[in-house]
């Protein structure tokens, strides 16, 4: 399926506005009043939430037109979860995730 020129653009115009309004109505309309104590506390897990969201896609199917899961990728995500869940911090967690990535990336690119 192909898109002219002008449809493209129109689509772009059409998710800016839709996404300006779905942010101004919770900023912008709701913004200077006191939140309830319910949603600050809930707003805390949004970025727990988005993260995995994210990478879980990346992770599972990082070639997403031969559908092949990744080994190394795998261990590395499981490696991250776990020094994460160990140390409770989020650059360690990180910094060993990327260490197994790459250690393991590099011992099955030299076999």
């Amino acid at each position: 399926m192909t898109y002219s020129d002008a449809e493209i653009w129109t689509i772009i115009v059409i998710m800016g506005v839709g996404t300006f309004v779905i942010r101004f109505s919770f900023l912008g309309l709701i913004g200077d009043r006191p939140m309830p104590s319910i949603v600050l506390r809930l707003l805390r897990y949004t970025p727990v939430a988005v993260l995995p969201g994210m990478v879980a896609p990346l992770v599972l199917w990082p070639g997403a037109t031969d559908g092949q899961t990744d080994p190394v990728r795998l261990l590395a995500a499981g490696a991250t979860v776990l020094i994460g869940a160990l140390t409770r911090n989020v650059l360690w967690a990180i910094t060993g995730g990327i260490v197994t990535f790459y250690s393991l990336a590099g011992l099955t690119a030299l076999i």
